[in-house]
């Protein structure tokens, strides 16, 4: 068996079944356990924290854990790094078979801090009948360090543990989306997975193929590079109900966008798509009728936040790294001049706020992945999960897989 903890919407168990396995995940947020029912994942609806430890003694192949990053995150309070004293005692108490929680979590900041310390109650348990084999964390960069302290204990129960942060980029994600992360193994040298991508092509030399380049918000998306986004009716709640995330306004269509681009196993049944593009991680896209080109004179590029130092990419560009959870990371695609505006130049399209399925398949889930709840209950699952890509590529070497492009692509 495969435990994932804190499992969220699916980003690890898209992955798994990508790869051909399954996981069980635990989660507690009662919209991302609907999702996972419906892609149709095994799911434990329950508190990591308080979960009983005996059913999985003895059962676990691989754990997987990804705690909840608000704490730590750049969109929050980040109380996580005040709290991260408390957090290092509690691995270090439960390493040891010590349960000091309750005392810890009286002292932080922030209760959810020390949800980091949790995966390590798992290990000591499991650890008792020489398992797991394999170990796969995730959390943001600012976790580094507590992903170290758990590496060398881990490596005095005779692990070998690789730490460090990867850029999602790399992996042939369309985000530039930076993770601490934590590999570690019984059997085999625990690294990073080989880049398959680079923010420049590299040519193909002696030692084999070069990387290819990042691949852009519109190759994802499957929009040119003069398309203009068609956004769709969001007024109200969804199927979970409840209030809009952005509560400014709802958006108006400027077509019927029903026929929107739809997405194509591989290999393409779209015969505009071809092998090619399903090698590099191209999505193929049928036609897309309802786009239509902006003036010449501006351009699309995707603003993540509406804070003055927000992150903003061209659609020609991997996006940022995306967050929800607040009215401040709303994401909005918006035109910007391609060079200084001269008296005459059309005025800019109107800003679109980028939709919960765009933002999914930003993070490389497929197109008609099964999201469950109302836009703001999505737009959170969507920001806290793992891409899937990323997350086969850490977790293809520790199943034996050999993952390859037309392994996993955006079209998938």
């Amino acid at each position: 068996m495969i435990l994932d903890l804190f499992a969220g919407p699916g980003g690890w168990s898209q992955a798994l079944t990508v790869l051909g396995v399954r996981d069980v995940g635990l989660e507690w947020d009662e919209w991302a356990c609907k999702t996972r029912a419906a892609a149709g994942q095994l799911t434990i609806r329950t508190d990591v924290a308080t979960y009983p430890l005996w059913p999985f003694l003895g059962r676990i192949t691989g754990l997987i854990a990804s705690p909840p990053c608000q704490a730590w995150s750049m969109a929050g309070k980040r109380l996580g790094l005040v709290d991260q004293p408390l957090v290092h005692q509690a691995v270090a108490d439960l390493a040891q078979g010590l349960d000091t929680r309750a005392k810890l979590l009286a002292a932080c900041r922030d209760e959810r801090s020390l949800l980091a310390a949790e995966p390590m109650r798992y290990l000591h348990a499991l650890n008792q009948h020489g398992q797991p084999d394999w170990v796969a964390m995730e959390e943001v960069p600012d976790v580094l360090p507590l992903w170290r302290q758990y590496a060398a204990i881990l490596r005095a129960w005779g692990y070998s543990v690789w730490t460090g942060v990867l850029n999602a980029a790399d992996y042939g994600v369309p985000q530039t989306r930076r993770r601490a992360i934590l590999l570690a193994s019984r059997t085999r040298t625990a690294e990073p997975p080989p880049p398959t991508h680079a923010k420049l092509a590299e040519p193909d030399s002696l030692f084999g193929p070069g990387r290819a380049r990042w691949i852009s918000m519109a190759e994802a998306l499957g929009w040119g590079a003069t398309d203009r986004p068609v956004p769709t009716v969001c007024a109200g709640g969804g199927p979970g109900g409840g209030p809009e995330p952005f509560p400014s306004g709802s958006r108006k269509t400027l077509s019927d966008a029903r026929d929107r681009g739809t997405w194509k196993p591989h290999p393409p049944a779209n015969p505009a798509g071809t092998a090619a593009d399903c090698r590099a991680g191209r999505a193929v896209h049928s036609e897309n009728p309802t786009a239509r080109a902006i003036p010449a004179a501006w351009r699309w590029t995707l603003r993540n936040n509406n804070q003055a130092n927000a992150t903003i990419r061209t659609i020609d560009e991997p996006a940022g790294t995306l967050f929800f959870g607040h009215r401040a990371n709303e994401c909005v695609w918006q035109a910007e001049p391609v060079a200084p505006t001269l008296p005459g130049t059309d005025p800019a399209p109107d800003p679109i706020r980028i939709t919960a399925a765009e933002a999914g398949i930003l993070q490389t889930f497929p197109a008609d992945y099964p999201w469950q709840g109302n836009k703001g209950q999505i737009f959170s699952q969507v920001g806290n999960a793992v891409p899937p890509r990323l997350a086969a590529h850490l977790l293809a070497p520790h199943l034996g897989k050999s993952l390859t492009p037309d392994d996993f692509t955006l079209a998938a």
